[in-house]
């Protein structure tokens, strides 16, 4: 069996306590007004209308009581105030089913021309409000919420809450919905949530326009709901996301908040408030950079774990490059990224955007961090054209400029936004693959290349996808039947085709949980046992027979064994007489 040198051993990160030190008392999320606010409005608004109508109705009911009918047989007679009341419910809303309970007097007649035309015009007053409101932006506000409340009070299984919906959060939300995964959206722009509806999500997604930092509008998102099983601050305020870090952590500190900063300031009082992760992509990007600058095949292996499912293996890259680096910027990011390469021990030289062009005939990198692509792109230009084996490193804010960069072909693109979401969902997707991560990119090269050289055999060019599987009774009960009658299985055996044993499936196990830490890249020889929980990388397929095995007794003793059993119990019966025989 395969195993790697300097596999490290990491201890069990606690869980976040019911309580913290931060909150002393328990205060429930607030769930607002939201099932009583449209119903106000709607009666403080067609109060008016209704009175007016209502009025109308009543003086022409008395009217048809007062004025003196005849008989058939010409005897004076009043309508009783039930007639009245009949007669007028199908006139005034213009049906019209004849006179009764006699035929009308001239006087009647003239009583009843007059209440067609004022209950037409009651009606038309009412109705004319009532549209009115349908337009009002308050209401239609309230009904609104009313309805993202309804939508999320009935979820009944895991979600996430993601805050903020621009080009970060989309990503986010389309990627956790390939998943499979459920998510409430809230964001301030009514224009972005609009997009929810657009058909690019397999399912419905409730979104609310709001307020994140407001406490209220995160209860109504579902904070408090039983089943948010994590919330992702991922608007471009960092204000706004410490906000609601503070907000998730005093109200409900179980449950795990990442977010994202610019600022370091901000960085310090996220963790302060024990988020679960905070990103910060001006400094992660400078991470990157050095990693692909000095341990290229590290850097190879990281990303391509971190990318899309069946994303192409990227060729390695050159090393690093000794001489001087020039940094461009007019922000927080070339500060940054200066600060990096020079811990890394390069020598860098820092300008600003207002200084002009740089001169870089003698650098042998170049990195645009101005805040504007068109300047980045155009900085990148002039220093190709002054140097073209100068190593270009040039940052992307928008989308709309891709086509162009991917045209440009730089050595390195830095997009904060896809930077974020790439360890988000590495994150929330699969928790345990992150501290694989954390762990894979402190490794050498060597190591990084025959860990590479391991997943591509057996899951091919195609990035993997992860999947974290737990060995107890309920989800694996073939396991535990194995185990129960006192088998051995080894971590290999697991991952063979139960097929054909000879053959592996094209999944790998990059991480095994048990009591007393977290073991990477564990040899396949490593024996199982009940409780452990196995992180493992490959394909969909492959998981999909992977689970099937964990459930299936018979597939459990083939892979493990060689031997070849029936499947159900019937025919074990039926085979354990014929050998008997």
């Amino acid at each position: 069996m395969l195993g790697f040198p300097g596999n490290g051993d990491m201890p069990l990160r606690p869980r976040i306590p019911a309580r913290t030190l931060l909150r002393r008392v328990r205060v429930d999320p607030p769930q607002g007004a939201a099932s009583t606010d449209a119903i106000f409005i709607l009666m403080r608004r067609m109060r008016g209308p209704l009175v007016f109508l209502i009025a109308i109705f009543a003086i022409d009911v008395l009217g048809l009581t007062i004025i003196p009918g005849v008989d058939a047989d010409g005897n004076p007679v009043h309508m009783t105030y039930f007639d009245a009341f009949y007669f007028m419910s199908y006139t005034a809303s213009t049906i019209g089913f004849g006179e009764l309970p006699n035929t009308f007097t001239v006087a009647q007649r003239m009583w009843v021309t007059f209440t067609i035309y004022t209950s037409v015009i009651g009606w038309a007053y009412a109705i004319g409000a009532f549209l009115g409101l349908m337009q009002d932006r308050t209401f239609s506000t309230a009904v609104t919420l009313q309805r993202f409340a309804r939508k999320v009070r009935g979820l009944r299984e895991p979600f996430l809450i993601v805050a903020g919906y621009g080009q970060m959060g989309q990503a986010v939300a389309a990627a956790l919905d390939t998943q499979g995964r459920r998510i409430v959206v809230i964001d301030s722009d009514r224009d972005r949530l609009g997009s929810l509806s657009g058909g690019r999500l397999n399912v419905d997604v409730p979104g609310i326009q709001g307020d994140a930092r407001d406490p209220e509008t995160l209860g109504i998102a579902g904070l408090g709901h039983p089943f948010c099983e994590g919330v992702l601050a991922m608007t471009n305020d960092d204000q706004v996301n410490l906000s609601i870090v503070m907000s998730v952590q005093l109200l409900r500190p179980e449950v795990p908040v990442i977010a994202r900063s610019n600022d370091r300031s901000t960085v310090g009082a996220m963790r302060d408030f024990k988020a679960e992760a905070v990103i910060n992509p001006y400094d992660r990007f400078g991470s990157y950079l050095i990693l692909r600058l000095q341990r290229p095949a590290t850097y190879r292996f990281v990303m391509w774990m971190m990318s899309n499912y069946d994303t192409a293996l990227p060729p390695l890259t050159a090393g690093e490059r000794d001489g001087r680096w020039v940094v461009v910027g007019d922000d927080a990011f070339g500060e940054e990224i200066s600060g990096d390469l020079s811990d890394a021990g390069l020598d860098v030289t820092m300008s600003s955007v207002r200084d002009g062009m740089p001169d870089v005939a003698d650098a042998v990198g170049f990195v645009a961090g101005s805040a504007d692509d068109a300047t980045n792109l155009s900085l990148a230009a002039h220093a190709r054209l002054q140097n073209p084996r100068i190593f270009l490193s040039v940052r992307q804010k928008s989308a709309r400029t891709q086509p162009l960069l991917k045209a440009f072909d730089p050595e390195s693109v830095f997009v904060p936004a896809q930077l974020t979401v790439r360890e988000a969902l590495a994150r929330v997707i699969t928790p345990d693959f992150w501290e694989f991560i954390e762990w894979a990119s402190e490794r050498d090269n060597a190591f990084s290349e025959t860990l590479l050289e391991h997943v591509v055999g057996r899951c091919g060019e195609g990035s993997p996808e992860s999947k974290r599987i737990r060995l107890d009774r309920t989800t694996t009960p073939g396991v535990h039947w194995w185990f129960d009658h006192g088998y051995e299985l080894r971590l290999g055996d697991l991952l063979r085709d139960p097929d054909d044993r000879s053959l592996y499936l094209p999944v790998v196990c990059l991480g095994l949980r048990r009591t007393g830490g977290f073991h990477f890249v564990p040899d396949e020889d490593e024996l199982l046992a009940p409780g452990d929980e196995l992180l493992l990388a490959g394909r969909f397929e492959g998981f999909t027979t992977v689970m099937h095995t964990l459930f299936d007794e018979s597939r459990i003793e083939y892979v493990s064994t060689g031997r070849q059993v029936p499947s159900s119990w019937l025919w074990r019966k039926l085979s354990s007489r014929v050998s008997e025989v």
